[in-house]
């Protein structure tokens, strides 16, 4: 069975049968992990080992574990720094700022892959414009150039992990002051303005070898009448053609308020698909997560499932022998240190 082009969410620490059902439906092509599917390292590796058996191929199963706010996995897990907090050390130490940011995305990719998570929506390629609190020290930095140079180094660890990135929320979420969760953010700026600032780290990271991006439920009013998430000139004309990116597209969650203006989940599932993504996020409710396997909604992509075979995880250490890792500890050391500077000349 293929992979289908929906993630969905599952409600607590184990599968319930019907969800098993609903995991096995054609549509699906993996799950989005959060807070209420964790209790401990070892109850996350029994449930990631059951969904991994449901089908092969595998289905994907994927997770928001950036550090700072939003770091979904906490107690038996590293508390990672926020990917603003790494881009502050840029001004002051750029050699180490780039160390540290490989060492976070090792860190950050090496517990997840123990665990049999296949990857984390990271890096984050925002640039934090200062009016953004959805985003704000999510973004490495505002300026461009720092913003990309932290994101290649901080995949450059993802990949040594086995882990394969996805850049977000592209085009760009960070010039807007809305939160898409609750409200539809509208940026005003002419597509010029966009290519010479927030394109940058998504068109310099794609040539680094970025296997999926994640789109922004954010309307780009001057440029076109859908939100990036539902429009063909971001996703393919832009995305895939002047871009020439050939990696995954993910939309973000289609329950998002941001979202509706597609109409009903059905509705919104079909216009990001027909916009050009290969994967709709539907993980909240159940019942909404129902009604999209229930609907007749025509899917067919051979290079989808391509470009999905690259998210699959590389490398499956073993949670229990991960803390004896010298490379681990070392790692957990560096970021540990991070808030102490007279520290970063010895990283």
């Amino acid at each position: 069975m293929s992979l289908g082009p929906v993630l969905i969410g599952v409600a607590g620490l184990e599968l319930s049968e019907d969800e098993r059902e609903m995991l096995l439906h054609p549509l699906v092509g993996g799950v989005v992990l959060f807070s209420r599917n964790y209790k401990s390292p070892e109850q996350l590796v029994s449930l990631s080992s059951e969904i991994h058996l449901l089908r092969d191929p595998r289905l994907l199963i994927a997770v928001d574990h950036e550090g700072g706010r939003v770091q979904r996995f906490l107690s038996g897990f590293t508390h990672l720094p926020a990917a603003g907090r790494l881009g502050a050390v840029f001004e002051g130490y750029p050699k180490e700022a780039r160390q540290l940011a490989e060492t976070a995305g090792w860190l950050m990719a090496i517990e997840l892959r123990s665990v049999g998570v296949d990857f984390s929506f990271m890096p984050v390629l925002d640039l934090d414009k200062g009016c953004s609190a959805v985003i704000g020290d999510r973004a490495f930095h505002s300026d461009p150039d720092i913003a990309t140079d932290m994101a290649h180094h901080y995949l450059i660890g993802m990949k040594r992990a086995g882990m394969a990135g996805t850049g977000k929320h592209f085009p760009g979420h960070g010039a807007v002051e809305a939160d898409s969760h609750t409200a539809l953010p509208v940026d005003q700026r002419p597509f010029d303005e966009l290519r010479v600032e927030d394109l940058v780290p998504f068109e310099r990271m794609i040539k680094f070898g970025l296997e999926g991006i994640m789109s922004a439920h954010v309307l780009y009013e001057q440029i076109d009448g859908q939100i990036a998430s539902y429009s063909s000139f971001w996703l393919q004309e832009v995305l895939r053609n002047r871009l020439k990116f050939q990696g995954v597209i993910f939309s973000d969650d289609l329950e998002m308020t941001a979202a509706e203006t597609a109409g009903d989940i059905v509705q919104r599932v079909s216009c990001t698909l027909q916009a050009g993504c290969d994967m709709a996020l539907v993980c909240q409710n159940k019942a909404t997560m129902a009604r999209v396997l229930d609907a007749s909604i025509q899917w067919c992509n051979p290079v989808t499932q391509l470009r999905l075979a690259r998210m699959h995880g590389h490398g499956e250490p073993e949670w229990r022998h991960l803390h004896q890792d010298p490379r681990w500890k070392q790692a957990v050391a560096r970021i540990a240190a991070l808030d102490e500077p007279h520290t970063l000349d010895l990283i």
